[in-house]
């Protein structure tokens, strides 16, 4: 397998900088002759360094060559493990020494002795052995005849081209007729002679052709949209788990989590009963058997006569298996000369080389059909100077085969990476067909495995791996989740590239039923299960150098089990781990196992139902990321946190029970993210410790009744933050001074999203609201109890979403809302009033009678405000939803709101209607429990022409 300079330029040019110090020069130089041998050991490194790229040439047609790669790989690995080895012990004994004190400094040098004698020897023994294997490659090298062959450079920052920040999926390209053909054979009359009341429908068709990309298109057409009452999509992939398959749809009709199958089919079968309804089974694999088909299509019976199954597969044999008759198979041919270069261009940069008309054919050709080569190789060439297209066009490896049957533009593609991209890319060989995945995830994962560590230090870890991220998407490597625009996905053909790239250092437990991971396997992936017993991990016996324990979770079920086995027995044979997730397991407690880890920088413990921290994780100094996201019963973190030198990212988030913070976390100077700031009763770390801290993303503060001295509020410099996106401050009792605990916390002017929770003062502090909050788009006031007044939030140029909820002092909203501007709320497109018990009057914007107030809001939500009388606003003309419940005193006019697409009033005074004013585009109207109607509603129920759903109970009277 020829997996080019996968790592290794990029990897041994580390390896060299790491070398170099004198810290490790030194430490060595009196122990026998050492020092000597890391100085040759660098040197023959450096020379074997210097024939990478004529060994890359070679490789492809020399088995030899790629062996004699892959055991310099291994062996980079292990040389960056002994070089870790080293810098933690210095940065243990570094951390001991500053804590250790008095006589307890004294012990603890006796005590250290006996265990410095042992790591010298160990580290003297694995040099000379790393460097015989190293003189071993060397040596080979010379018999290869690989020779030094002067070579540009290759790193991101040389790069010609910058990616653009554009959305590169543009609109479907070529498959206009194909899309209408399959929406046409989605509309086809239901079968009177079937014994089903659904039918299904297959699009067939060889990888890269698109299929998922029309399939997209024809879910979310209009045509399609307005037939059906309910459309699910279910990414299938490879591995056909009936039980994840069955959540997805369940959960997407109803949205309750169920891990029980025989009650998800229940649900699910009353939530489609009598529906008509359109389900999407992408990428289906002959892994979905029978008798698994039979068990899933189950609860689809009592859905409406016409509803549709529509399939995407590669094989012929599945769409037979599943049920579709020939007349409904849709075989995807190849892409049209014209289409393949109208997406190609899509592609590429505006840029075109002076002959391009005659490198059409060339690129057309090398195309061959498929749109994902054609997005590809507009990715390669995107970032090519224009007199390198046709160079590239006519590499030899568009016809070099080696039996991997990966395609030829996505092996060129990957060949023309940088190599630190060459590391990253193929890292995502652990992820599974069709698996989402967010960007700062990977980031984060590619930040532990070292991926993103650069000599010159002038960028933070985190922005390196946010551009390599927009090269790789860039190059069409990644794309954009259709159903999630904020995660992102691998074509199945681009996995299968990672894979290959990867070699043996990957390893997917899916992938070795019945084999095992190798001692060269350094990095494992798995999909988590219900039960993930001992058996789950036998073949895990040999690989003890690896690096991340990575278990991904592929629904949104979270009541998985994991075996003592794995946290315990096995987790002590993995010393050189860097990343370990427990991710959606039940653990209550986090295993002593895990402290032992010294090499660990990413821990993921979400979503478990651990209560505590052990103190002992303070020693993982070179921890990066701490995960503790929706860890419903965590109460207490560690004391000695703040030794935590090294963390970047303390993820808190969702953490209810969390008490108070550990004291000292201003000496965390690297940390970047910190969701989640508790203010203890007399804590010892009070919320002054964040001024010098440089959080970037959300920070909720919460328990500010616990912030007794103003000054204290003002030392954490919020308003400094600049990176902040997010602020939410939240008290849960009373204290005398919150009024300036609240002016003390303004924000940084380029804030997005605001929330105040809790708040008892009288009023708001006069910067809630300030026109120079430019960039705000979201404001929640909720439960501020004492306030008599909103604050003039109207003011606010890009707000789009305000919920005010829990205010019951506030009787009038009128002038101070709207505040003093010429338009208020300009941009405003959802309204929520909730719990407001003694609002009265919500009066007119009078600034000037022309003025359409609200000119963008689309929602309107008003529930439990018993006491509000009178009339809503007027000529709101963009307004397409109104819910109004627990409003008894309200009288709603509904006429000055013709473009509804939603209407729901539930337990109001009157609902009016004027004669004349029709509703085009009502489709859903549900009215309960209104005392009176001022319309005559049989009359107006037939004018509505798009009506899909009516529900009308409890009104008493109705009137013309």
């Amino acid at each position: 397998m020829a997996v080019g300079e996968v790592f290794l330029a990029a990897f041994l040019q580390l390896l060299l900088n790491r070398l170099t110090p004198r810290e490790i020069l030194g430490y060595f130089g009196s122990l026998g002759g050492v020092g000597k041998k890391l100085q040759k050991l660098r040197e023959t490194l450096s020379a074997v360094a210097a024939v990478l790229y004529d060994a890359e040439d070679k490789q492809l047609s020399s088995k030899a060559v790629d062996l004699w790669l892959n055991d310099l790989r291994h062996l980079a690995y292990d040389i960056d493990d002994l070089l870790n080895t080293f810098s933690t012990e210095m940065l243990t004994r570094k951390q001991l020494k500053v804590h250790q004190t008095g006589t307890s400094k004294v012990r603890g040098f006796f005590t250290k002795v006996p265990h410095k004698v042992k790591f010298n020897f160990n580290m003297k023994s694995e040099i000379d052995e790393i460097a015989n294997r190293l003189q071993d490659i060397f040596d080979r090298k010379e018999k290869l005849g690989l020779k030094y062959i002067e070579h540009a450079s290759t790193s991101t920052s040389s790069l010609q081209r910058t990616p653009s920040s554009c959305v590169l999926d543009g609109p479907v390209v070529g498959r206009e007729e194909d899309a209408r053909k399959i929406v046409e054979l989605l509309s086809r009359d239901a079968d009177p002679s079937s014994p089903t009341n659904y039918e299904v429908a297959a699009i067939v068709g060889m990888g890269g052709l698109g299929k998922t990309t029309l399939a997209g298109q024809v879910f979310n057409d209009v045509a399609t949209m307005e037939q059906f009452d309910l459309r699910i999509w279910v990414s299938v992939s490879d591995d056909f788990d009936l039980q994840m398959v069955t959540r997805t749809i369940s959960e997407n009709v109803t949205s309750r989590p169920c891990d029980d199958f025989s009650r998800l089919q229940d649900n699910l079968s009353k939530a489609i009963d009598g529906k008509k309804f359109l389900i999407v089974l992408d990428d289906v694999w002959s892994t979905c058997g029978y008798d698994s088909w039979t068990k899933l299509q189950a609860p689809f019976r009592g859905g409406a006569k016409g509803s549709r199954i529509l399939v995407t597969t590669r094989d012929e044999k599945v769409a037979a298996l599943m049920g579709a008759p020939a007349a409904e198979v849709y075989y995807l041919n190849t892409l049209s000369d014209e289409g393949c270069l109208q997406l190609f261009e899509q592609h590429v940069s505006n840029d075109r080389p002076p002959n391009f008309d005659l490198l059409k054919k060339k690129i057309i050709t090398k195309c061959n059909g498929l749109p994902l080569a054609a997005k590809t190789l507009g990715g390669v060439l995107r970032c090519k100077e224009t007199d390198k297209w046709e160079e590239i066009l006519n590499d030899k490896l568009w016809s070099i085969s080696d039996g991997s049957n990966i395609l030829p533009v996505l092996r060129l593609s990957y060949n023309y990476l940088p190599s630190t991209l060459k590391r990253c890319f193929a890292y995502c060989s652990v992820l599974p067909n069709n698996y989402e995945f967010g960007k700062n995830q990977l980031i984060l994962l590619w930040m532990a495995e070292g991926f993103l560590e650069q000599p010159e230090g002038t960028k933070a870890m985190e922005d390196i791996g946010d551009e390599y991220f927009g090269e790789l998407l860039s190059r069409s490597l990644f794309q954009n989740s259709g159903k999630n625009s904020s995660y992102y996905v691998m074509h199945d053909l681009v996995g299968d590239l990672a894979r290959w790239a990867a070699g043996d250092t990957f390893c997917r437990l899916e992938d070795k039923p019945h084999g095992r991971c190798s001692p060269t396997t350094r990095h494992l992936t798995y999909i988590s299960g219900k039960f993930d017993g001992i058996k789950r991990f036998e073949t895990l016996s040999e690989a003890k150098c690896l690096r991340t324990f990575l278990p991904l979770l592929v629904s949104n079920g979270y009541e998985n089990y994991l075996t003592r086995y794995a946290t315990s027995d096995l987790l002590s044979q993995l010393k050189y781990l860097r990343v370990l997730s427990f991710n959606g397991y039940k653990l209550i407690e986090v295993p002593d196992s895990v402290c032992n880890l010294k090499h660990l920088r990413y821990l993921d413990l979400s979503h478990t139902l651990i209560m505590s921290l052990p103190e002992l994780i303070c020693m993982l100094y070179n921890l990066q990321t701490l995960i503790l996201e929706n860890c419903s019963k965590l109460k207490t973190l560690p004391s000695n946190m703040s030794n935590l030198s090294n963390l970047r990212h303390l993820n808190n988030s969702n953490t209810p029970l969390l008490e108070e913070m550990p004291p000292q976390l201003s000496r965390l100077t690297h940390l970047r993210t910190l969701p989640n700031f508790v203010v203890g009763k007399g804590s010892a770390s009070g919320i002054g410790e964040l001024g010098s801290l440089h959080l970037l993303g959300t920070l909720r503060l919460a328990r500010l009744e616990n912030v007794i001295d103003v000054e204290d509020a003002k030392r954490a410099q919020i308003m400094n933050k600049e990176a902040l996106e997010t602020l939410r401050l939240e008290w849960s009792g009373t204290s005398e001074k919150e009024s300036e605990v609240l002016c003390s916390l303004k924000p940084q002017k380029k804030l997005l999203e605001l929330t105040i929770k809790g708040y008892n003062g009288l009023e708001f502090s006069k910067w809630i609201g300030h026109p120079s909050f430019s960039d705000m788009t979201y404001v929640k006031l909720q439960n501020c109890k004492n306030c008599r007044f909103l604050p003039p939030l109207g003011q606010l140029p890009l707000l789009k979403v305000l919920w005010i909820k829990g205010l019951p002092n506030v009787e009038s909203v009128g002038a101070e809302f709207y505040g003093d501007c010429s338009l208020p709320f300009p941009v405003l497109e959802e309204l929520r009033f909730e719990d407001m018990q003694n609002w009265k009057e919500w009066l007119p914007c009078k600034r000037n009678e022309e003025i359409r107030i609200f000119p963008c809001m689309g929602k309107l939500f008003i529930r439990s405000c018993p006491s509000l009388k009178g009339w809503l606003p007027k000529n709101m003309d963009s307004l397409s939803k109104l819910r109004i419940v627990e409003c008894e005193e309200l009288v709603v006019s509904i006429a000055n709101y013709k473009h509804l697409r939603e209407l729901r009033i539930d337990g109001c005074k009157r609902v009016v209607h004027r004669r004349g004013v029709k509703f085009k585009l009502l489709e859903d109207m549900r009215l309960h429990s209104t005392s009176e109607f001022r319309l005559k509603i049989d009359g107006f129920i037939r004018g509505l022409t798009k009506l899909q759903r009516l529900w009308i109970t409890g009104c008493e009277e109705q009137h013309l």
